[in-house]
This record gives C-alpha cells, sequence and structure tokens, in this order.
C-alpha cells in the first residue's frame, strides 16, 4: 500500500525520517507529496461538473465546465480578437516578468539601503509606506499622462505593484540578521563588503525569495489592470472585453489560464528557492 502512495506522490520520502516536523521549514518546502495537490484539483473539478450537470449555478454567475473547455478549443484553434491565445498569454507574460524584474532590480537595493542607513530609511520610508498600500488601478490615468497607452505604460504599473513589497521584504530579511553573526565576521577581519554579501544577504535571501512570490501573484493580479490600457492583447484584456458582453465562459477561462501560469511560476520558484537557499529555516 506504502509503494502505491509512493508513487501517486502522498508520502513524501523526504520527511519520513524526521523525528520533529511541526515548525521545520524544510518539511513544508520539501518536495513531494504531489498527490494531495492533485486530490483537491480533482475534487474542484469534479464538484464544478456535478454543477454543471445539475444546474445548481445559473450560467450566467458561473458558466458549466463544458462551455468554458469549448471556448478554451475555439480560442486554441481560432484565436481570440486577432491573437492566438498563446499570444495572449506570451504577452501578459512578457509584461509581468519585465514588471517583475524591474520591481526586484530597484526594490532589492532600496531594501538594503532602508535596513542599513538610517539616512535612507528616513528619506524612503515615507515614500514606501505611502505608496505601498496603493492600488495601481488608481495611477492609470496618471500613467496614461505621463507614458501614453503603449507597453511602457503596463509594464510600469506592473513595476509599481512590485517594488514596494520587495523593498518591505528585502528590508525585513536584513533586519532579521543576527547581530551575533555581524560581530562574528568583525572579528574575523571582514570588511563592510564581506558582511554585506556573505552575511546579511545569504541571511536575506529567504525572505526575499518570500516577496519575490508574493510578488509575482500580485503582479498577476495587477496585470487585469495593466492591460485596460489600451491593450490589443493579453488575458486580462480577453477577461475585461468578455466581460462587457458577459461572457462569462471566457472570463473564468482567462482566470484559470492566469491562475495556472501563477502557480507554474510559483513552483519554479520554489523548486530554486529549495535549491538555492538550503540553509532556510537552519540558521
Amino acid at each position: 500500500m506504502r509503494k502505491i502512495l509512493d508513487k501517486l506522490g502522498f508520502t513524501n520520502t523526504n520527511t519520513e525520517r524526521k523525528t520533529v516536523t511541526f515548525g521545520d521549514a524544510s518539511v513544508v518546502s520539501a518536495p513531494g507529496g504531489r498527490g494531495w495537490t492533485w486530490l483537491s484539483v480533482g475534487f474542484f473539478i469534479i464538484l464544478w461538473c456535478l454543477a454543471s450537470i445539475f444546474e445548481w449555478i445559473n450560467p450566467i454567475f458561473w458558466p458549466p465546465i463544458g462551455a468554458v473547455w469549448e471556448q478554451f478549443v475555439f480560442i486554441f484553434t481560432e484565436g481570440y480578437r486577432n491573437f492566438t491565445l498563446l499570444e495572449h498569454i506570451g504577452l501578459s507574460l512578457y509584461r509581468v516578468l519585465m514588471g517583475f524584474f524591474i520591481g526586484c532590480l530597484v526594490g532589492i537595493p532600496l531594501g538594503f539601503a532602508l535596513a542599513l542607513s538610517r539616512v535612507m530609511n528616513r528619506l524612503f520610508d515615507p515614500i514606501v509606506e505611502f505608496f505601498r498600500p496603493m492600488p495601481p488601478l488608481a495611477l492609470i490615468p496618471l500613467v496614461i499622462l505621463w507614458l501614453g497607452i503603449g507597453e511602457s505604460a503596463k509594464i510600469f504599473l506592473l513595476f509599481l505593484a512590485a517594488v514596494w513589497i520587495m523593498a518591505l521584504a528585502t528590508r525585513s530579511g536584513a533586519l532579521a540578521t543576527k547581530i551575533s553573526k555581524i560581530h562574528a565576521a568583525y572579528t574575523l577581519n571582514a570588511n563592510k563588503k564581506q558582511i554585506l554579501f556573505r552575511v546579511i544577504l545569504p541571511n536575506a535571501l529567504p525572505e526575499i525569495f518570500t516577496g519575490m512570490r508574493v510578488c509575482m501573484g500580485v503582479c498577476w493580479g495587477t496585470v487585469v489592470a495593466a492591460e485596460l490600457v489600451a491593450a490589443e492583447a493579453g488575458v486580462g484584456m480577453m477577461i475585461m472585453v468578455a466581460s462587457k458582453f458577459l461572457s462569462t465562459d471566457i472570463v473564468v477561462l482567462g482566470i484559470i489560464l492566469i491562475g495556472v501560469v501563477a502557480y507554474a511560476i510559483d513552483v519554479v520558484m520554489r523548486y530554486l528557492e529549495a535549491k538555492l537557499i538550503p540553509w532556510r529555516g537552519k540558521s
């Protein structure tokens, strides 16, 4: 029986020998146990099928699973608004990744500056705390005035969604460094550059990766708003156009596509986190 469960992925061989699991970060983030994931997805699909068969939900509020599948096949083969489905996904993914990358490029150094410099913290902390809770949707009129309706405007909105999260996550990770580690580095004649890259940065990386995962989810949630800026293609554009005509099957299809792609990216990031930060939860 155990061999069958192992093949289905319901057990995690990496953690079977552990005597203490509660509170162990390596247990939660370790690979394996995918069978439970498929079980939860299968339960949702079965429930959706039953709701479609017995008409438990009005289609105008939530479409039948067959209608969504038909729209997926049609858009995948024929396209939607002169673009194929892969082109819609590719353009949305490009915008998200560009906004996310630039947000990390600016937010991570800004977070270290906030954590390590009292002057920088006093200068930029009010700015970060002011813009952090502000939804990018509120800035769309200004972004159109500043950058027009091209790709730069959409990427800038996604950048605004990412940069503040990365700055706060980096600052939190840097400030969590134990002072005893820094004192130990100084006793070994380490300079400031070595302390930054060999002590503070490794300690902050778990928080940075957590911020990146949260940031990626927020960027995918913001792509719908970003593609309001005169987008000709993109999953968000599909959702917005379909909502105007009450095409809930296309709306749900777009939501599913965003969720699937976002989950796939998160799985890749968790894999990279496990490989690049093996010390997480052990310091």
